[in-house]
């Protein structure tokens, strides 16, 4: 939510210019951004970080639109119509991915996909990098194939400080910070620590990422 405020009211770029000595007088299209609320929202990947995310879009009055490998029956919750990825693409103004990488979405958001999107649209993706198709990304944001991107992963991470991406003006890139509070690291912290306790102690994982194991 905060790189989809951040990125939607272009709040890096006012603030490095505020810095920058910038900030001379009032503007009246400076810095201005398309507006989250009352826009089309489709989110890649409703699961459970999706249907968080939908939840905190509630007060936006944002129509809201989903993509998944299945329709969730409790997206009905937070007025989530499930549709196919293309109209997903076409109609919302902002996409975020939060959708698993694998082999499936694996660059699912590439040069074609991206040119299904409106000029006028942002891809978030706090994802995973290799989700988006990074070179057809930067090629789509210089051409102005679409609008901005807001993204807390690349490919590779770190990224290089000399990558095209960094450079272009209607890109805000994060180090991969969407887990960076400082109760949300406590609690990874602590969740490891049990993980790591019942294992040595031949105890079935409390918070293990890949139950099936245990049934294989």
């Amino acid at each position: 939510m905060a790189l989809l405020l951040g990125t939607a009211r272009r709040l890096i770029q006012a603030a490095e210019a505020a810095k920058a000595g910038k900030w001379l007088t009032w503007e009246p299209v400076g810095h201005t951004g398309p507006e989250v609320y009352g826009s089309t929202v489709g989110i890649i990947g409703m699961g459970r970080i999706g249907f968080a995310v939908a939840q905190r879009l509630q007060g936006f009055n944002v129509r809201l639109l989903y993509h998944n490998r299945t329709p969730k029956p409790e997206a009905a919750e937070v007025n989530a119509e499930y549709v196919n990825l293309d109209t997903l693409l076409a109609e919302s103004d902002f996409v975020i991915v939060l959708c698993p990488l694998t082999e499936e979405t694996y660059h699912l958001v590439n040069a074609a996909r991206l040119r299904q999107m409106k000029p006028t649209a942002t891809l978030i993706n706090t994802a995973r990098g290799p989700i988006v198709d990074q070179d057809a990304l930067i090629e789509a944001l210089e051409q102005g194939v679409i609008a901005y991107a807001g993204l807390d992963v690349t490919t590779p991470e770190p990224l290089p400080a000399d990558s095209p991406l960094l450079k272009l003006p209607n890109a805000t890139v994060l180090p991969h910070i969407g887990s960076a509070g400082i109760a949300t690291r406590e609690r990874m912290a602590v969740m490891a620590a049990e993980n790591l306790l019942a294992g040595v102690r031949g105890e079935r994982l409390p918070h293990c990422v890949n139950p099936d194991v245990y049934h294989s």
